[in-house]
Parts: structure tokens; C-alpha cells; sequence
């Protein structure tokens, strides 16, 4: 079994999307860092390590006997054990995980990049550790507005990800209250020059089309329409708010 010492984590909890588990040059200042003493480490296949990185669904059984109790976090001077925490790679991609003592990875973390290139020197000769999981969780899997596919994601930054998130929550909201006024309202902001065509659709219709035109990319106008929408809804202004005061380490 490999081991790392000193390993920083800044867990991200209950991701089930790796883009939103963020690279070390994305962590904030006001995020909870902190020190593993000494985590395991795991060179698995790809498609075990998208799984993991990627979904909610319970970790292999003898993996999570492999890492039994051999995690250890540094906490006011103390050495606390953890039940099934480790670092896995598949010599591309790494992240570490913490199930927090159930099967499945509820904390994720990304590594700092002295801590990448370690991994990668110590796995360079080791051969993948074959561990049997229910690869029809990843057939399963289906993106939607509320856990977006990595394509629209694509490109932006953590800022720019949770912002879009915080839209898409909005344009969710207004998918349920079926206002036909109000979505087409919003359509013409987005698009005026369609605002003759907008006046003859449905509600699903405009809703589709503003949905489908907001899909793609991050830009001024996106930040403008998603202000505007979250207007006067306590807890969207207060994500807003968050994002706007976050800062970058």
C-alpha cells in the first residue's frame, strides 16, 4: 500500500460533478482547509476513476477494506483517524476522498501541485489495482439543469460555474410556476429581436428556447439576466451576494 504525508485538502461535499471538486488555483480564502498526516493511495482504471469522481454511488466494497482506518487527519495538534479516506489516480486525473464513514465519496478534494507531482512519480511503476463495480451507475447517469453536463461548464471559472448554476436554479423556478407572461418577459431581455416570434409561443416553447440560448457560455449578459431573474428571492440574492464577495487565494 502507498502512502502520502502532509496531503492539504479543501473538501467539496456532495458533488456528484468533478468540475465542481476545484483545482488548487481555485480554492478561496475562505475555504476549509486542512492537513491529512497520512491518506493511502490507489491507482485504479479509468473508467472506476470517472466513476468516483464523478457520481454519489457506493464505492467498491474491497476497496473501501483496503483503506479501512489508514487515513489520519491533523486537527489542533491531534491525530484523528478516518474510517475510508484515500487519494485515487489513474495516472491522469487525481482526487482524494473522505466517504465520512458510509460507502459512498461524500467529500472530494483536489491536491496542490507539488502533491500532484508526487503521485504521479509513485504511481509511474505500479500496476492498476482491479477493483469490480456496477459500471451501468455510469450508463445511468443523466445530466439535467440542476447537475449540468461537463460540456457546459466548460471553460469557466468557479466563479462563472456557480454563478450559472444559480441561473439555471432560477430558470428551474420559473419552469414551475408555467407563467407564460413572465417567461416570455424574460425571453425578450434575452432576445428582442425575437420578440414578435415569442409573442406567438407556448410557455414551453419559450422556456425551451430560453433555456437552450443560455446553455452555452458564460458572458455579461448571462450575469445581467441572472441578477435580474433572482431579484427579491432571499435565497438566491444570498448565493449571489457570496459569489460577488469571494475571493481567490
Amino acid at each position: 500500500m502507498l502512502y502520502l504525508h502532509d496531503v492539504w485538502v479543501n473538501w467539496f461535499e456532495g458533488e456528484e460533478n468533478g468540475y465542481n471538486v476545484c483545482s488548487f488555483h481555485e480554492w478561496r480564502k475562505d475555504d476549509c482547509v486542512e492537513l491529512l498526516d497520512q491518506v493511502p493511495l490507489l491507482k485504479v482504471h479509468p473508467l472506476l476513476f470517472h466513476y468516483i469522481e464523478n457520481d454519489l454511488s457506493e464505492l467498491p466494497q474491497p476497496l473501501l477494506n483496503d483503506v479501512f482506518q489508514k487515513a489520519y487527519i491533523r486537527k489542533n495538534h491531534e491525530r484523528i483517524q478516518l474510517e475510508y479516506c484515500f487519494v485515487v489516480t489513474d495516472g491522469q486525473g487525481i482526487i482524494a476522498v473522505d466517504t465520512m464513514g458510509y460507502q459512498i465519496p461524500i467529500r472530494k478534494s483536489r491536491l496542490i501541485p507539488r502533491q500532484e507531482q508526487l503521485v504521479y512519480e509513485m504511481i509511474q511503476e505500479q500496476d492498476v489495482i482491479e477493483y469490480e463495480f456496477d459500471q451501468h451507475e455510469l450508463e445511468k447517469k443523466e445530466h439535467h439543469i440542476l447537475s449540468p453536463s461537463p460540456n457546459t461548464m466548460r471553460g469557466l471559472t468557479r466563479k462563472e460555474r456557480q454563478l450559472k448554476q444559480l441561473l439555471f436554479m432560477a430558470l428551474d423556478q420559473l419552469h414551475t410556476s408555467k407563467n407564460v407572461a413572465q417567461v416570455r418577459y424574460w425571453y425578450t431581455e434575452w432576445n428582442p429581436s425575437r420578440y414578435e416570434q415569442t409573442q406567438q409561443m407556448s410557455f414551453e416553447e419559450v422556456w425551451k428556447n430560453l433555456y437552450e440560448d443560455t446553455k452555452e457560455g458564460w458572458s455579461e449578459k448571462h450575469m445581467s439576466l441572472c441578477e435580474n431573474l433572482i431579484k427579491g428571492q432571499p435565497f438566491f440574492e444570498k448565493l449571489w451576494e457570496m459569489e460577488q464577495e469571494s475571493k481567490v487565494n
